[in-house]
């Protein structure tokens, strides 16, 4: 998620000078953006070699990790806001991570591609699987363990017992919250306990 539209869309929800922790920071392009126009300070957590080695280049404290593992190093309320973002599609237990993101930060900021936007919808019709620029992997190569729509997380949280404290889509960098299930290629939730 490097679109700045975006990025700048998920900044506003964090305030200014949280200490934030960023779960599969990827390059650490979020986290930077947030420490030079919100004053933010903390960590991301990456696994892959290479993003861990662009967040040292760009100044990103970042803890190599592998997120199915869990948070266990982490004490509750560690942080005020985790962000995962684009990662919970990539997770073998979405709902024991759900629940870890709101453990360890006051308010868990989680987006992913959301399955459900009319074009992925089109193409299903269709017969195919969608590959856009949310979703740009063949199904025979996606990174993707699953896919998910704006309506299931919602069901997921609340099973979870989490607090859904806004929700809404993102489309091309524009906040989306009439039908953010069907016209919206990116869901957004901000969570609590």
């Amino acid at each position: 998620m490097t679109d700045m539209t975006t990025m700048n869309a998920i900044a506003r929800l964090v305030p200014q000078g949280s200490r934030v922790l960023d779960l599969g920071c990827g390059d650490g392009a979020m986290l930077a953006h947030l420490q030079q126009t919100r004053g933010c300070t903390g960590y991301g957590i990456e696994i892959a070699d290479a993003n861990v080695l662009a967040c040292v280049q760009r100044g990103v404290n970042v803890i190599q990790l592998n997120l199915d593992e869990g948070l266990a190093m982490f004490d509750d309320a560690s942080f005020d806001v985790v962000l995962q973002l684009d990662t919970l599609q990539h997770l073998r237990n979405a709902e024991v991570m759900l629940r870890e993101t709101v453990r360890v930060g006051r308010i868990g900021i989680v987006a992913f591609p959301n399955f459900a936007h009319w074009p992925n919808r089109l193409s299903v019709l269709r017969g195919r699987m969608p590959v856009t620029r949310r979703l740009p992997y063949q199904w025979y190569d996606t990174p993707n363990i699953r896919v998910g729509t704006h309506a299931d997380l919602a069901i997921l949280a609340r099973r979870s017992g989490l607090k859904i404290l806004d929700s809404f889509g993102l489309q091309e960098g524009r906040t989306v919250r009439f039908c953010p299930n069907l016209l919206a290629g990116t869901s957004v939730y901000e969570l609590s306990r």
